[in-house]
């Protein structure tokens, strides 16, 4: 008899099993009907005053919305940036109105590109933690997210911890 209930306790988990393996390694948030998917950033050495912000979002809703805003206990503000190129020279600029994600496409934050700049670190994003961050969307509102510190010269196609999700 406890032979049977320890087998269907190891079956029941087994079966379990792969729920909470995909969940565990799902690194993804909702907010309304905004998926946020693998946000990530780069280890910064000892004194680094700013860190880039990277990730996915996708609107799966009926109307735009706009990542307008953020914050974070680990930096004095967060803030919506764009790099481009010009005249040769990479520039980065704060978007003032925001990001808009237009419905039904996806919008990516990347090294080089669009991202948020968490600016005046309280201390060094360290590889293998993470770092909390609230982003604040005009339509869905506020979400609770966690960057995945990466290796420091980590790019969007080698994330380190994020090469397997």
């Amino acid at each position: 008899m406890i032979r049977s209930i320890r087998s269907f306790i190891a079956i029941g988990a087994l079966v379990a099993l792969p729920g909470f393996i995909s969940l565990a390694l799902a690194h993804e948030f909702m907010a309304g009907s905004l998926h946020i998917d693998h946000p990530w950033a780069r280890a910064t050495p000892p004194g680094a005053n700013v860190a880039g912000g990277f990730m996915e979002i996708t609107n799966t809703g009926d109307a735009p919305d706009s990542l307008i805003g953020g914050s974070s206990a680990m930096a004095e503000r967060v803030e919506i940036h764009s790099m481009e190129m010009a005249d040769g020279v990479m520039r980065m600029r704060p978007l003032a109105d925001g990001l808009e994600i237009p419905s039904g496409e996806s919008v990516s934050l990347a090294p080089g590109g669009l991202h948020i700049m968490l600016i005046g670190l309280t201390a060094p994003l360290v590889e293998g933690e993470s770092v909390p961050v609230t982003l604040m969307f005009e339509h869905a509102g506020s979400v609770d997210i966690d960057l995945s510190v990466d290796a420091a010269g980590a790019g969007s196609d080698d994330r380190g911890s994020h090469a397997n999700h």
